[in-house]
Formats: structure tokens, sequence, C-alpha cells
């Protein structure tokens, strides 16, 4: 059961006193993995991997595509939690699933998130196989996860959602493995079904650049509990309507593990030169 957002900060608290009983205490940075990244996890170094349903208070995941396994060790010379998969408002219609987790993390002493994801591209020169760093997003679900929260912290100001500073360091990164990234704005859909062609023509007009089922409610949880927020989506697909054919979450998993070696060396090298205390 997830636990109402007002309880969300003390439940992470016991998630994250399960972890360190078994895997220790002072992270850096969570990261959580989008649909065919499952390969990073595997390049953690003296990891222990806990699965989802050994920690309290954790929501599981029902999409094929995530193992629902928590990876801590060191990774790119950090330590580091790795969330093998996460859970999404389409699994239950609660935007605030990712409440605990996002919680965890702070009270593991991370200062930042990295958010994947795959994503549909509204871009022609952003292709299947490309990499965006994203600098900012759309919400108009009329979903928010911090409904439920109490006292004025819950006003999250959001001007500077996606840090430019570790945005600026992922770049740099791309740039020094020669790793194409693109820039732009996600928008969210909770889905579970796609896009519609006419969906995708209003989203473009409203600035968006790359669309998908996730991220934005854990980027607002993240601001929420503290933690700075770095985002990266793996084109997956054009979205809906652009090229004629039909969408499939096969393709997405497809697609975003071919662009799984890409992801597994800029991660590392951006955390070599992450700052842990900003």
């Amino acid at each position: 059961m997830i636990p109402p957002i007002a309880e969300a900060r003390d439940a992470g608290r016991v998630a994250a006193d399960a972890v360190r009983a078994r895997a220790g205490d002072r992270y850096a940075i969570g990261i959580v993995l989008g649909s065919g990244l499952g390969a990073l996890a595997d390049a953690v170094e003296d990891a222990v991997r806990i699965p989802y349903g050994d920690i309290p208070g954790y929501p599981r995941s029902g999409v094929t595509s995530h193992a629902g396994m928590l990876v801590a060790g060191r990774l790119g010379g950090k330590r580091v939690i790795v969330l093998a998969g996460r859970s999404h408002t389409y699994e239950h219609g609660n935007p605030a699933a990712m409440a605990v987790p996002m919680a965890m993390l702070a009270a593991l002493g991370c200062s930042a998130v990295f958010l994947t994801n795959a994503a549909g591209s509204l871009k022609d020169d952003m292709p299947p196989g490309s990499l965006m760093a994203i600098a900012d997003h759309i919400n108009l679900t009329g979903l928010n996860p911090l409904v439920g929260a109490e006292g004025d912290s819950r006003f999250v100001d959001m001007s500077s959602a996606y840090d430019p500073g570790l945005r600026k360091t992922l770049s740099a990164a791309a740039q020094h493995l020669d790793t194409g990234l693109s820039h732009g704005t996600y928008m969210w859909f909770p889905g579970p079904s796609f896009e519609t062609p006419a969906e995708i023509r209003a989203a473009r007009v409203l600035g968006a650049d790359a669309v998908g089922m996730s991220t934005v409610p854990e980027a607002v949880l993240a601001r929420y509990f503290g933690l700075r927020v770095v985002g990266l989506s793996t084109i997956t697909n054009f979205a809906a309507g652009m090229t004629g054919t039909a969408l499939s979450h096969e393709e997405t998993k497809t697609v975003g593990g071919a662009n799984a070696d890409k992801v597994c060396r800029l991660i590392p090298a951006f955390l070599e030169e992450f700052d842990h205390d900003g």
C-alpha cells in the first residue's frame, strides 16, 4: 500500500533504515532507471541488491522492463543508489507513488537524483537512438503528487526544477565522450495508452520536444524532499502521427535497450564530475 504524501517523509526514513541495515549509509546520488536501461545496475561496483519487496513502504512496479530492485554501491567513483524500475501513475492512479523512494534517497544522504526515461520525440532532428537532457517539463494532466501534503513546504518552486549546474555537468560529460546530447522540454502524459496524433500536435505547439509517461511526478517529489534533479530521456520512437506507424511498448523496450551502451558510458562520466555538495 502506498502511504499518503503527508506520511511519506517518515515512511522514507523507515525505508532508508532497511537499506542502511543491509548496504550502509552516506550515498551521494540516486539514479532511477527507465525502460531498457537495466544494464546500468549491472555496472555498479561492490553492489548490494535489495528487492523492492524487502523495503518497507516501497511501491512495486508491474512493468515488464523494470527489475524491481534497489542496487547500492559505487559508480563513477561515487556512492550511489540505483533504482532499477519505478512505479508509474498509470499502474494505480496515484502520482505520489514514488514519494517514499524520493524521501528514502534524501534520508540516505543523497543530494540529488538522476531521473532517466524512455520517451517519444516530437522533433525530426531527434530520432530514435538520441539522448535528450531534460531542461524543463510540462504537466497539464491535472495531477500533482503533492496534493494532500501539509504546510507551506508543499508550495515547491519549480522554476529551475532540472538543476542547470547538473545539466551543464551532463553536457560536458557527453561532449567528452563525443556522445550527441540534445536539450529540451519533456511533457508528461500519464498513460498507459499512447498519445494521439492530435495530442502530439498540441504538445508541439505548447513547446514540448519529447513525451513520456514518467519522470515528472518524481521531479516534483524530489524537489519537495530537497533533492537536486538531473533528467535524461532516451528517445525510443517518433511520437504518434509523425511516421504513420503504430506505437508499442515492445519498441520502447527494444530501442531503449539499444541505447543502454551510451547511457552506461554517459552516467558514470557524469558521476566522475558530480559535486555532492553542489
